[in-house]
């Protein structure tokens, strides 16, 4: 055997060999350790802003003292509009007819114009309800609910002039009802206007959510 393969076959010769082999395979570089211990990313949550206050991240409702003074006084207008409905419970109980003396001297003002309820409606929706620039979210909410419990008394207005009994069953009933429609105003009225003043939102039931679809 010649030189040149002694050579070729020599142990020196295959660790050459080797070590050429491990150089000619790429190099990986190894993971930064800094890397690896950082946190993954924070993921920004996503606040689900709820119907509460302002709503839909917006603003929050108002409870200056001006705008607890004209939503407080927005409740008289379902009240003066409807309290025609008390003459059977105000004669039945005449207590009752001492907390209304101060609102007679209203009473009498918005029953002496014809179009007082229209106008006051026309007043309401458009000038406060409709008028977000003007007025806070706080005072239209309560505007709006006013303004839902006086639409509500178109129905026991159309039962009275459909079924006017002249007594009996019938005349029973219709005084229960007027007096619980006078009673839920009168409720209504003070609930809404002390829970304003003092800061708090009123909601009336069944005529809240109706205000909340109303108000933007």
């Amino acid at each position: 055997m010649s030189s040149s393969s002694l050579l070729l076959f020599s142990p020196t010769t295959k660790v050459l060999h080797h070590h050429h082999l491990l150089l000619s395979k790429p190099i990986l570089s190894r993971p930064n350790r800094k890397l690896l211990l950082l946190p993954p990313p924070m993921q920004a949550s996503k606040n689900n802003s709820g119907r509460g206050g302002g709503g839909g991240g917006g603003k929050k409702d108002s409870a200056d003292p001006p705008d607890r003074i004209i939503s407080a006084a927005c409740y008289l207008y379902p009240f003066l509009d409807g309290v025609q409905y008390g003459r059977y419970v105000l004669a039945q109980l005449p207590a009752l007819q001492a907390p209304l003396a101060p609102l007679l001297p209203l009473v009498r003002l918005f029953k002496s114009f014809p179009f007082s309820s229209f106008l006051l409606f026309l007043a309401l929706y458009f000038a406060v309800v409709r008028n977000p620039s003007g007025f806070s979210r706080y005072v239209r909410f309560n505007a709006m609910q006013a303004i839902v419990l006086d639409v509500l008394l178109i129905f026991p207005g159309l039962i009275e002039r459909s079924f006017s009994p002249p007594g009996g069953v019938g005349l029973d009933l219709v005084m229960s009802m007027d007096s619980t429609v006078f009673l839920f105003l009168w409720v209504s009225l003070v609930y809404g206007s002390v829970t304003c003043l003092l800061g708090d939102v009123p909601r009336l039931p069944i005529v809240a959510d109706a205000a909340d679809r109303q108000v933007m």
